[in-house]
């Protein structure tokens, strides 16, 4: 809902309407472009399409969460400045994101605007599979794919954010070169 409230807002303001996220909100992004295929581009950062996981790993989720609120995450770089996502895993919010994953996917194919899809190599919660996968799935006849050879899955703020602001940028102006 808040999506659509939020592209509604921009479109009675904006006369070109891009959506984008990372992670949970790049599939949300994905979700608003069915519904609203006037959307001009997508931008998705980390799209979580596909989890790091077991099918196992998500069944042990399932029965814990109604019990275990949270788990912490592993491999947090406790000297790091920069910001390395949420410290722990609210496992009702990771069957929420599985059931998000699972609503998005078969749609993908009503997806016909650009996609900029950015990746972090050392990303440990993405799949690496998710961003082709994307790319399989949807009707776009752009789809950029990115990967960033330093960065995790907060990739917009990780090491190499301004690279990331070019490419976006970059993709932005070729993309919305006659809009």
């Amino acid at each position: 809902a808040q999506t659509e409230e939020t592209y509604t807002r921009l479109a009675s303001v904006c006369s070109t309407v891009i959506a984008g996220g990372e992670s949970t909100g790049a599939l949300l992004a994905l979700e608003l472009a069915v519904r609203r295929p006037e959307i001009a581009a997508l931008l998705l950062y980390a799209p979580a399409m596909r989890l790091n996981m077991r099918p196992f790993d998500a069944l042990r989720i399932r029965l814990a969460a109604p019990f275990i609120p949270w788990l912490p995450k592993p491999n947090l770089d406790e000297g790091s400045e920069l910001w390395q996502g949420y410290r722990v895993n609210p496992l009702r919010g990771v069957i929420q994101l599985l059931q998000l994953q699972n609503y998005v996917q078969p749609r993908l194919e009503q997806i016909s605007q650009p996609l900029l899809i950015v990746q972090g190599k050392l990303d440990q919660t993405v799949h690496p599979d998710a961003p082709e996968m994307i790319r399989a799935h949807v009707r776009s006849p752009v789809v950029e794919i990115h990967w960033m050879e330093r960065s995790t899955h907060c990739v917009i703020l990780d090491q190499e954010r301004a690279q990331v602001n070019e490419i976006t940028l970059a993709f932005l102006k070729r993309t919305l070169s006659g809009a």
